[in-house]
């Protein structure tokens, strides 16, 4: 893998992981669309996978750093007591979210990833990923409900629907905001907890493979190139979210309706030219 690769590949990753469209879907449909050699599963791809995860994980702790402050300075007493209180509840919130789908990935991963991995596979469930950000739009509960207004309920079903994300073509954020919107919680504050508890998630990710690096074999000069890789997919996510949520914020009539099209459109014309091929 040449160093342009390595920036393409961090792009595509720091991008797709905040917008609704499947960074693990694109991740395995883009590569085998443009005939790229890149072994995926060789231990030598093992230190991008590692670093590309850390650089979006850091990235989106910088951007909500007020919130991950105000919740730890919380948790441990360190406020006022209403900002204790809130900042409890928010944190159980976030961790009931995300303990679906730590115990299905625990599970199940390595089945569901195997069974799924395939681009033609992974192109058709793109398409269904489009059907449901599309259906979650249309049918979606019309209250208007803020991040503050969210009870252990709406984040156990927004943790549950975290799971769909283990399928190669199905967004985490997409899946997570639309139970948000199913819930009767605005795009905002959907996009918001979507993006608070994907911290978690990317850096345990993280944590889990990178126990790994100690038996890869690495080439010389393969982890600078991944630092590199890691900073640019850090900046790309960072933006991305910046960007999410203004947009979020400023279109709440239909907002998740541009990426549903683009998924179902992207989606089948892969599954067609993967079929054909």
């Amino acid at each position: 893998m040449n160093t342009i690769q390595a920036l393409a590949i961090a792009v595509l990753q720091g991008a797709t992981e905040l917008f609704p469209v499947s960074s693990l879907g694109h991740a395995v449909i883009v590569p085998s669309l443009l005939r790229s050699s890149i072994d995926q599963a060789s231990e030598a791809f093992l230190p991008f996978v590692v670093m590309l995860h850390l650089g979006t994980a850091v990235a989106l702790l910088q951007f909500f750093w007020r919130d991950w402050w105000l919740i730890g300075t919380g948790v441990v007493g360190l406020a006022d007591a209403h900002q204790v209180k809130e900042s409890r509840r928010v944190f159980v919130l976030i961790v009931i979210a995300t303990i679906p789908a730590v115990i299905v990935a625990l599970l199940f991963e390595k089945m569901i990833r195997g069974l799924f991995a395939a681009p033609l596979i992974a192109a058709a469930f793109l398409v269904v990923n489009g059907l449901i950000l599309l259906f979650g739009e249309r049918v979606r509960g019309r209250g208007a409900r803020p991040l503050g207004d969210i009870k252990p309920l709406d984040a156990l079903v927004i943790g549950c629907a975290q799971c769909l994300a283990l399928i190669p073509g199905i967004s985490r954020s997409g899946s997570t905001i639309v139970a948000g919107l199913l819930r009767g919680i605005n795009h905002e504050s959907s996009a918001h907890f979507s993006f608070l508890i994907a911290t978690p998630i990317i850096f345990g990710a993280t944590l889990h493979q990178a126990p790994k690096l100690l038996h890869a074999t690495m080439e010389p000069g393969v982890l600078a190139i991944a630092s590199v890789a890691a900073v640019v997919a850090g900046i790309t996510a960072w933006l991305s979210t910046w960007f999410l949520m203004r947009y979020f914020r400023s279109h709440e009539d239909w907002a998740l309706n541009p990426f549903g099209y683009y998924c179902v459109g992207f989606g089948g014309l892969s599954s067609l030219w993967l079929w054909l091929a």
